[in-house]
């Protein structure tokens, strides 16, 4: 074995006395939370300027980094977005190279180096600023080139690292992580950004359909809607039943007036009792007084009511009471609203 080699197997680690997996997860999140913890507890007045100037700004907050800063960075940008701040990521070295010319004067620039030194961005923080732009800068080093250069600094630095090393950013990351999700919370606050505005910016998610779906998108009309007048007999409700596969029947007065509903569950308990079916009008056996609900109403509002109430489906009527359409919890689940 040569002495090159068995210096080098002396040099890995001793796995006999490594640390067990949970022992070190555990110890990697107590740094972790210890280091957001500190955080919190150094934020000053730089951080309510922070938030004046991206409130101030008429153009887009461009979030730049290098290396593990560099993806936090592009997660800032994009929590921004999604939050009611216009955001984007500018990658620090490209910017170097033509998409410095993405960045106007009406941008605030919010830049992300633990040391504070990072070539890349020192090398376009000058012409950031010539061009009028605003800087935000979140550093580990409050005396950094970077940091006395910002308009408004944030200080993310951290007493340790999770890796053992002390070389791998871990606890770094993940308080200026944390720095930025403060940041856009606190705009999405003061701009009164509401759950409706956050569904707007995620139409493809189950928060979208959820928020953006209202009745009258997934409600059945026309002859899809189970219907039968007031003056109905039994059996006419129970083949409208059928054909329209909804499990009840609508009830209406001449008008178009809701009168009732009539259910599988009535016509279940409309057997239990000594009637003739044939002749029997729907209105003696129907429920009256039915749960509704109004076309311009979230979907998610059918849900509740219908969970509420345990029943499964429900009538869609105007101001006038009038009937315009009618759900049931298989159309909620089409639409992906459940």
């Amino acid at each position: 074995m040569s002495v090159y080699f068995a210096y080098e197997m002396s040099t890995l680690p001793d796995r006999a006395t490594a640390p067990s997996p949970l022992r070190s997860a555990r110890r990697t999140l107590e740094i972790e939370a210890r280091a957001v913890r500190a955080v919190a507890n150094r934020l000053d007045a730089g951080f309510t300027r922070a938030v004046e100037l991206i409130l101030a700004c008429t153009g887009r907050v461009v979030v730049s980094g290098m290396g593990k800063s560099g993806h936090v960075a592009r997660k800032i940008a994009s929590t921004l977005a999604s939050t009611g701040t216009p955001a984007f990521f500018v990658h620090a070295a490209e910017a170097s190279h033509g998409d410095l010319g993405m960045i106007t004067s009406q941008d605030v620039m919010i830049a992300l180096s633990n040391s504070g030194e990072s070539a890349e961005l020192l090398a376009i923080i000058p012409l950031v600023k010539r061009q009028g732009a605003r800087l935000v800068a979140i550093t580990g080093a409050p005396q950094s080139t970077l940091a006395r250069e910002a308009d408004a600094h944030l200080d993310a630095g951290v007493a340790e690292e999770a890796c053992p090393l002390g070389l791998a950013p871990t606890a770094s990351t993940t308080a200026a992580l944390a720095m930025g999700d403060a940041l856009a919370v606190a705009l999405l606050e003061a701009r009164g950004f509401g759950a409706e505005d956050f569904a707007r910016s995620h139409p493809g998610g189950a928060l979208g359909r959820r928020l953006l779906t209202h009745v009258s998108d997934v409600m059945r009309t026309g002859d899809a809607l189970p219907i039968v007048p007031r003056a109905a007999l039994l059996p006419q409700a129970i083949l409208e039943i059928s054909r329209k596969g909804m499990g009840m029947t609508a009830v209406v007065e001449a008008d178009g007036k809701v009168a009732g509903i009539f259910t599988d569950g009535d016509l279940r308990r409309t057997l239990e009792k000594p009637l003739d079916v044939r002749t029997l009008p729907v209105a003696q056996v129907m429920t009256t007084q039915p749960r509704t609900i109004h076309p311009e109403q979230l979907a998610v509002e059918a849900v509740k009511l219908m969970e509420d109430c345990r029943i499964s489906q429900i009538l869609v009527v105007d101001s006038d009471f009038r009937l315009v359409g009618a759900l049931n919890m298989h159309d909620l689940f089409r639409a992906k609203v459940l």
